[in-house]
């Protein structure tokens, strides 16, 4: 019995230096990752992140990386609460996009930003400027294509997992997304005729609406049809009358900014052409913070009030 105690022993020993070999030289590898026709090499996983734009960095925390951001910067609206714990241990930088300066400041390795605005002069800088201080960066592919869908945002997360050597967390983190989706997805009701989708970003004179963006993919993934979802662009400005003539069957209705929902209904309740809509009389509305209608996290609670809405 001793003798077979020791052998087993031998053999778990061995396995952990088998295993702590493989660590070893999995951790020394390079790091290689395609973002915007670009190879972005890492010697080693960033360990002084900043994130800037908020779905990119509900991404970081609901990775678990909190402990290797030392800043992020511009909410568009109130932090998802399952990650508000782990946000409040990052510092932030700015209400908007902080100056290089202050990004300096905290000497990072790493930027990550949402929207291609974060790497404009007057926030972060370009991408090349910033390599040349050491910083390494990636912009969140899905929110800067045209008709981005659930699998851009899932290639997004596989990437940022990939620098951060948390490959298994951004598999089960997707893998959970697309869970809800097709759970959302089976319970919506068949349809002899498709319902159509108004989306009301902003605009007085003219509304700002949804093209080909990602609220036209889950409009879509919805069984919907987004009455602009045939416009060759993300977002874009059309007339009133286009959307009287298209009498959708639901507006969706962006939360974000110094309009409130409120004021946004109250217009449309006495808009001279809005008004007359059967949608806008019987107020079907609704009402889409701009943290879910951006390519992260949020897609399942997009969705499942999209759904709710239409259905």
């Amino acid at each position: 019995m001793k003798k077979m105690i020791v052998i087993l022993s031998l053999l778990f020993l061995a396995a952990c230096q088998v295993e702590s070999k493989e660590t070893t030289a999995s951790n020394s590898e390079q790091i290689k990752v395609e973002n915007q026709d670009e190879e972005i090499i890492l010697e080693n996983a960033p360990e002084r992140a900043i994130s800037l734009n908020q779905h990119v960095t509900e991404i970081m925390l609901a990775l678990g990386l909190e402990d290797r951001m030392v800043g992020t910067a511009y909410l568009d609206d109130a932090i998802h609460p399952d990650l508000k714990d782990a946000y409040e241990k990052v510092p932030v930088l700015a209400e908007q996009y902080p100056s290089q300066e202050n990004i300096l400041a905290a000497k990072p390795d790493f930027i990550y930003g949402g929207w291609e605005s974060a790497f404009q002069n007057e926030a972060a800088g370009s991408r090349e400027e910033l390599e040349k201080f050491g910083i390494a960066s990636y912009l969140h592919e899905s929110s800067n294509i045209k008709n981005p869908q659930l699998e851009d945002v899932f290639q997004d997360i596989k990437n940022i997992g990939k620098i951060f050597r948390e490959e298994e967390a951004a598999e089960t983190l997707t893998s959970e997304i697309q869970s809800k989706v097709q759970e959302i997805q089976q319970n919506i009701p068949k349809q002899e005729v498709t319902k159509k989708v108004f989306v009301y970003d902003s605009g007085d004179s003219a509304p700002l609406t949804a093209g080909q963006n990602f609220l036209n993919t889950l409009i879509e993934i919805g069984g919907a049809e987004n009455i602009f979802g045939n416009l060759n662009k993300g977002w874009a400005t059309v007339s009133w009358e286009e959307v009287a003539e298209a009498a959708p069957d639901e507006i969706i209705i962006i939360d974000y900014g110094d309009t409130s929902v409120e004021d946004k209904k109250t217009f449309l309740k006495n808009h001279s052409v809005m008004k007359e809509l059967k949608a806008v009389k019987e107020e079907q509305f609704t009402i889409i913070p701009l943290s879910e209608a951006s390519e992260g996290i949020r897609a399942p609670e997009a969705l499942e009030k999209i759904v709710d809405g239409i259905y």
